[in-house]
């Protein structure tokens, strides 16, 4: 059994590197194969093609396919997709994210795959977006989703909004935790030369962010409460791991607050030296306004570090308020600066929580679970679909 995934780009995020694990783990799979599909944009986030590295044969690389509405590169886009599944036949196709997920999906279903699967990272239309483009989003996603057999979701809240958007049927979900290599976080443990590379020392209290620099980030709530908890709190640091479009505004930000000092902005980091960062930090907050289920939270977890979250999408299945850390409503500083101090004032708690966190991420998102659980679906799913449908070696229209 062949299955072919196509994603938009393959730059440093959570979405990216859930696919890069699914296809690189379903090789390993007896009588399965895997191959991705990918545009070739980059960005400030980095880029996660070096994975492939070793398996170069895996990729292929589509120029047409890019993340911008752009009505002349989506239309070949869709043509040379369904050229390629015409001719390669795989059994299934599996698409990952907004463009690449509904040019995908409607390549797949002209070329007549047997099989047509869409995994749900994070919401592509919602009240972030205007209502135009939420009106578009959401018309697309509905129209994709008459031609997909299954959804994915890496979160119950995308179930949810994808339900009531009126895309597909319950039993037409399965949730999959977005699972990764727990090891490097387990044991994660600092290193003082990084340490003293960014500044941090034996008293400082480090509050950490990994994200994007970029809008929908939640980073002003950071800088709400950045003023109150210096004045409680005279030795915090915010360590800001990750790059983007709005890093230069964020420096300026934190400069004309006079608040310069307490802020570290590390640019691009590699995924494989996240562990490094998040060693240093004594907790992570999650303030987005969009995110499926947020990675960064039991990459922390694992690490042991307490979290603080904002109630958005998924960060509610994975900050268990009270067990694993502190669940605050959207948008709410205060209660973002009560929980940071609770833990500052209590190393007690912070371990407690920490341990509790670790605990149940390894129950939870080991990367092989994740990839388990991937490849016995299609097993179920063909059965149901790919078995029973028209033979997929001719291809409709």
């Amino acid at each position: 059994m062949h299955a072919t995934h196509v994603i938009t780009r393959l730059v440093v995020g959570g979405a990216q590197e859930n696919t890069i694990a699914s296809v690189l783990g379903l090789n390993k799979k007896s009588g399965f194969s895997a191959n991705l599909i990918t545009g070739t944009e980059t960005g400030p986030e980095g880029s996660l093609e070096n994975s492939f590295s070793s398996h170069k044969e895996l990729l292929v690389h589509m120029p047409e396919l890019i993340r911008a509405i752009h009505p002349w590169k989506d239309f070949l886009a869709y043509r040379r997709l369904t050229r390629i599944f015409r001719y390669t036949q795989p059994d299934i196709v599996h698409t990952h994210s907004g463009k690449a997920g509904i040019l995908g999906r409607f390549a797949a279903h002209k070329a007549g795959v047997p099989l047509i699967v869409h995994t749900v990272h994070g919401p592509s239309f919602g009240p972030f977006q205007g209502p135009l483009s939420n009106w578009l989003f959401t018309s697309a996603e509905r129209r994709a989703g008459r031609v997909t057999h299954h959804f994915i979701a890496v979160a119950d809240a995308m179930i949810s909004q994808y339900q009531l958007a009126g895309i597909g049927k319950a039993q037409q979900y399965t949730k999959i935790l977005s699972g990764f290599d727990l090891a490097p976080y387990l044991s994660a443990t600092v290193k003082l030369e990084l340490k003293e590379k960014l500044g941090i020392n034996d008293r400082d209290f480090v509050v950490g962010k990994i994200a994007r620099l970029s809008d929908l980030k939640g980073h002003e709530h950071l800088f709400n409460s950045a003023p109150r908890l210096v004045k409680q709190c005279p030795n915090i640091k915010f360590l800001l791991v990750g790059d983007g479009p709005l890093r230069n505004r964020f420096e300026e930000q934190v400069t004309q607050m006079g608040l310069k000092d307490h802020f570290i902005f590390t640019g691009l980091v590699r995924p494989d030296e996240v562990p490094d960062y998040v060693a240093l930090m004594q907790v992570l907050v999650h303030l987005s306004a969009r995110e499926g289920l947020p990675r960064a939270l039991p990459q922390a977890m694992a690490a042991g570090k307490p979290v603080v979250a904002m109630d958005c999408d998924g960060a509610r299945e994975v900050c268990l308020d009270g067990e694993t850390g502190f669940l605050i409503p959207h948008g709410n500083t205060q209660a973002l600066i009560t929980s940071i101090l609770e833990l500052q004032h209590s190393p007690a708690l912070c371990d407690h929580l920490g341990e509790q966190g670790r605990e149940w991420v390894q129950n939870c998102f080991p990367v092989q679970k994740m990839v388990d659980d991937l490849h016995s679906l299609y097993l179920k799913l063909w059965e149901t679909h790919g078995a029973k449908s028209p033979s997929h070696r001719q291809a409709q229209g």
